[in-house]
């Protein structure tokens, strides 16, 4: 849906910001309706029912909160009930209260004086996400998940729809991906939208433990079961009892151990070491890889029963160089979030800043981003981010002795040639796809001389 056809509504009791935004956005949108008391919402949303909501954080009002902005906010999304999308507006010194309104439900914020230019690409992607919301696979607005996972990408949004889809029932969840791309985020995910969301979240990086410690940390041991054992201790199954259990890493346990732990998930009760009583164990096991589902397939390294047992669903999370426009939405979340942690005025990413991030295979996904990103907010000096201010982990850049190095090339090229004959040759849909300009594009053709 276009910005020109947005109905917009703007509180805010500064009458010098009310006349600001209704003749910045009065060319640019459908209906603009601005209000002074928020006391009003009610009746506005009563009368009309609005796509986008301008809402100031603080009023002179006689609710004594201290942070007025999120009281009506939580009014707006759970009394109201309107499926608005709502842009928190802030003076710079309420920026913490600002971060917290991304988790109770608000799309953005903007720190007041702000680019006109940034409202308006921020009011864009407000409505581009709720078009995508309401499309037939959508992303309700409702999920608790929502200011955690973030992606407007086709991917992304089939993830989500899966998410909803087995997050009610108990189904053994095994997702897959490479590292970096947010496994644990969508673990969470299904556990907060599960009936369980109220019950412990257990996280176990199994391929941590050593093989000494892991019946011991998986499932507790009684006093004076080994030198060290010093008082009883209940096993990380028992700590997620009534809850969800994620494993990370399950891809890394030695085979001999992999018949222990198969046993547990079968019988659903443990043996702590040094006892002999079974202890039932009531759990949503989610469990996380970044080994290809065939490599888990293999005998010789994985028992094929466990796979069975695991992988009720599987949900494969693509990397970033496969999510497009979503490497941009990141970026800025992640200005915003570093600007705020490090006290800085919200930066803006510019042109070349944002190609940079497009044309770069981020061989360490979102994790990298999110580094990458921190590290250009620290340095920034200006109030803009742009391509030489991005600079990439020598980490994940550096090659491997002996390795291609044309490898980062040959993927990009490859990745290339596959979108534009998925998209029969069409250079406009092939660039949308691959979340670049046709500019951009052509000068890949050129560069790789196809």
């Amino acid at each position: 849906m276009s910005l020109k056809n947005a109905s917009v509504l703007v509180i805010d009791d500064d009458v010098d910001v009310l006349t600001a935004v209704r003749l910045l956005l009065k060319p640019e949108v459908k209906s603009i309706t601005i209000e002074k008391n928020p006391e009003e919402i009610r009746h506005h949303l009563s009368k009309q029912e609005y796509d986008l909501i301008l809402l100031d954080m603080n009023f002179n009002s006689s609710i004594n909160t201290g942070n007025e902005g999120i009281y009506w906010l939580k009014k707006i999304k759970e009394e109201y009930r309107s499926g608005a999308a709502v842009i928190m507006i802030t003076a710079y010194g309420a920026i913490d209260l600002a971060i917290r309104s991304l988790k109770e439900g608000a799309f953005d914020f903007m720190v007041k004086p702000w680019h006109n230019e940034r409202l308006l690409e921020t009011l864009r992607e407000a409505m581009d996400r709720r078009s995508s919301e309401r499309g037939p696979r959508k992303n309700t607005g409702a999920t608790p998940f929502e200011s955690e996972l973030l992606g407007a990408s086709d991917v992304m949004q089939d993830i989500f729809y899966k998410i909803q889809k087995v997050a009610p029932t108990d189904a053994n969840i095994l997702i897959l991906g490479e590292n970096g791309t947010g496994k644990e985020l969508i673990a969470r995910a299904i556990h907060q939208c599960s009936l369980r969301a109220q019950r412990p979240f257990v996280k176990v990086d199994v391929g941590a433990l050593t093989e000494s410690l892991f019946e011991s940390e998986l499932f507790g041991h009684r006093k004076g079961a080994f030198t060290d054992a010093r008082e009883d201790r209940r096993g990380r199954f028992e700590e997620a009892h009534t809850g969800t259990l994620f494993l990370d890493e399950i891809g890394n346990i030695p085979l001999h151990l992999q018949a222990k732990l198969l046993s547990v998930l079968q019988n659903r009760q443990v043996t702590r070491l040094g006892s002999n009583e079974a202890i039932p164990v009531d759990i949503r096991l989610v469990c996380a890889t970044n080994c290809p589902l065939s490599e888990l397939a293999n005998e010789a390294h994985f028992r094929k029963d466990l796979v069975y047992r695991i992988n009720t669903v599987e949900i494969t999370v693509p990397p970033l160089r496969h999510r497009g426009s979503d490497i941009g939405l990141l970026a800025r979340h992640f200005i915003r979030t570093y600007c705020a942690k490090y006290l800085k005025p919200v930066l803006e990413l510019d042109e070349t800043g944002e190609e940079k991030l497009r044309a770069y295979p981020f061989p360490g996904n979102v994790r990298e981003l999110q580094y990458a990103i921190e590290r250009a907010v620290i340095m920034a000096e200006g109030p803009v981010l742009s391509a030489r201010d991005l600079l990439f982990s020598p980490i994940e850049t550096a090659l491997p002795a002996g390795t291609d190095d044309t490898h980062l090339g040959n993927l990009e090229k490859n990745t290339i040639l596959r979108v534009i004959e998925k998209h029969n040759g069409n250079i406009s849909k092939a660039a949308r796809d691959l979340g670049i300009t046709r500019t951009a594009l052509y000068r890949r053709l050129n560069k790789y001389d196809l």
